[in-house]
């Protein structure tokens, strides 16, 4: 009796398994404002466990690329685009060296209004401070959180762009406190331990190690009725800069070290929890 329950069980994860596999999406790679010729992985459609997936989304007042890319968001070549595809592509090599999960080399860009958040557990914003989330999106954002997806907003610094971050955030969890993540929380000891942590710099502000005056880095989170984090985010840090410079001599390894193992943790709180 054990053994069947035992093989009925293995039995419905590997159908659970094959059905993600089978609603995955083709990849599609789109114009970014900083790299177009950056290597297709061969791997590229292949259907894994995890995938980067990458928040495609509108810019806001403070869009740095206002008036210089002002076409369709959805076709790329917008402030999503961000360190894209370089930062995706070295993170996902990270997690294949680093972990046993069956990822893709190659990264997911993703569209809430498509409805295809749901086919992958975990999903990235760089310059959360610079978007322009809209009330339906956020509300999609939320939906997807709350059936067990996992959001990591990233890259802003300073008053202005917390405040478009905090502004934006609440059109998907206006009635949930955005909350310091304890050092002693789960997602900071999935499989690294990291409770010293310091401000992951940007690699076009090491000097003066920080933007827009933001020199006081935090891991924020907002978390579910079960005490599960469901967005996470690196304020006053670059972490995708650490990820996309991350095989450069010129960028200190301490931080794409730091960088890569807080996004190792991430995934697998976000797979497991």
């Amino acid at each position: 009796m054990v053994l069947r329950k035992l093989l009925c069980g293995v039995g419905c994860g590997l159908a659970l398994l094959g059905g993600v596999y089978a609603f995955q999406r083709p990849f599609r790679e789109f114009p970014a404002v900083e790299y177009n010729d950056f290597p297709l992985p061969q791997d590229y459609n292949e259907k894994t466990e995890w995938v980067f997936a990458r928040l495609m989304f509108p810019g806001g007042p403070l869009d740095g690329y206002r008036g210089r890319y002002d076409g369709d968001f959805r076709e790329g070549l917008s402030l999503w685009t961000q360190d894209y595809p370089r930062a995706d592509r070295h993170f996902s090599l990270a997690m294949r060296r680093l972990t046993r999960i069956h990822v893709r080399s190659a990264e997911q860009p993703v569209l809430l209004e498509d409805g295809d958040a749901y086919d992958w557990p975990w999903l990235y914003a760089v310059q959360a401070g610079e978007w322009g989330l809209t009330q339906e999106e956020g509300r999609l954002l939320r939906e997807y959180c709350l059936r067990g997806g996992f959001f990591f907003a990233d890259d802003f610094h300073g008053p202005e762009e917390w405040a478009e971050f905090v502004k934006r955030i609440k059109f998907a969890f206006p009635d949930r406190p955005i909350v310091d993540i304890d050092n002693a929380d789960q997602i900071f000891h999935t499989v690294y331990d990291i409770s010293d942590r310091f401000v992951i710099p940007g690699a076009e502000h090491l000097r003066e190690g920080s933007k827009n005056g933001g020199k006081v880095g935090r891991w924020i989170g907002i978390y579910d009725d079960k005490g599960r984090v469901m967005v996470v985010a690196n304020f006053n840090q670059d972490t995708g800069d650490a990820w996309e410079w991350a095989d450069s001599p010129r960028y200190p390894s301490k931080f794409s070290d730091l960088a890569i193992r807080l996004g190792v943790n991430y995934v697998m709180y976000a797979m497991s929890h």
